[in-house]
């Protein structure tokens, strides 16, 4: 009819007339579609302090779980060992750990627009230096003469961060920082050799083991061995025991041969005498005795 207006295009051949920001309007929802599927669920992140914590054998750590999802629906963490809640909120959680007796692995975790998102830690066990023994060999020695110190750090682990420091008085005379990640506990030891001094009778001899694990969330350790002095004399010392030993055994000597001389005497006499018996018994008898040798 004409006049009544079309409800539909002369042929379904003819194309529609669009605008072309229609069209790069259409164009970026389909990408936008095709990247981001979930685009209506928000993307997070879970962190977790310290990532790598080490915990003293039998003791306890703090464990802080987050995300930076505004709004999340829960969180927590999951783990074999002990643990309580110190503080809660919706976008972090504190927990304490303790008992710990092993190397174990944990999982914080929170649930946001219906997805999860987690962090996994490992928590390892440390031995601090409980114990430091100092050697000092030998104890007493000659001036100018080689002496050795000896310092052992038995049942420490890890090495890693571990300083052991051989002391004369407040003088450093040695440090040496150990190497190695292993988690089973083993012995330090260090050893130093010195020409011995004069002044060294003044100081006292120490050692010090210090391990530094403050990366790992772990404050500086550290443990003193007991002090030992040691002697040390002058060589011309020796030269006047030799002396008093020497003359020692020349008295004894000389004594000896003086006692000799005197019982050989007295024998003499004793044999004189016998003989005078006998040639007055012989004379009585009219007979001469044999003169003595």
């Amino acid at each position: 009819m004409t006049g009544s207006p079309r409800l539909f295009p002369e042929s379904l051949w003819t194309p529609l007339k669009m605008s072309p920001f229609c069209c790069w309007g259409l164009c970026v929802a389909f990408l936008a579609l095709l990247c981001c599927p979930g685009s209506g669920e928000e993307a997070f992140e879970v962190h977790v302090s310290p990532e790598q914590p080490m915990v003293k054998h039998g003791g306890s750590q703090v464990i802080n779980c987050s995300t930076n999802c505004t709004k999340p629906e829960n969180g927590g963490l999951e783990t074999s060992l002990d643990k309580i809640v110190l503080q809660d909120s919706p976008q972090w959680k504190l927990f304490m750990i303790f008992n710990v007796s092993q190397n174990s692995s944990m999982r914080c975790f929170f649930w946001c627009s219906r997805k999860q998102g987690s962090k996994s830690l490992n928590v390892g066990l440390y031995y601090p230096p409980k114990q430091v023994l100092l050697k000092l060999q030998p104890t007493r020695v000659a001036v100018g003469s080689p002496f050795t110190i000896e310092c052992r750090v038995p049942s420490v682990a890890p090495l890693e961060g571990l300083t052991v420091t051989l002391l004369r008085g407040s003088e450093v005379l040695h440090s040496q920082t150990f190497e190695g990640t292993a988690l089973s506990p083993q012995e330090a030891m260090v050893t130093y050799s010195a020409e011995a001094q004069l002044e060294d009778s003044s100081h006292n001899f120490s050692c010090q083991a210090k391990m530094d694990l403050r990366t790992r969330g772990v404050k500086v350790v550290d443990s003193v061995s007991d002090s030992q002095a040691l002697e040390v004399f002058e060589p011309v010392q020796d030269n006047w025991m030799v002396i008093i030993v020497v003359v020692s055994v020349l008295l004894l000597f000389v004594t000896s041969v003086l006692l000799c001389f005197v019982f050989g005497q007295q024998g003499n006499q004793r044999r004189r005498g016998i003989y005078r018996v006998q040639a007055a018994w012989m004379r009585l008898r009219g007979t001469h005795p044999a003169q003595p040798a």
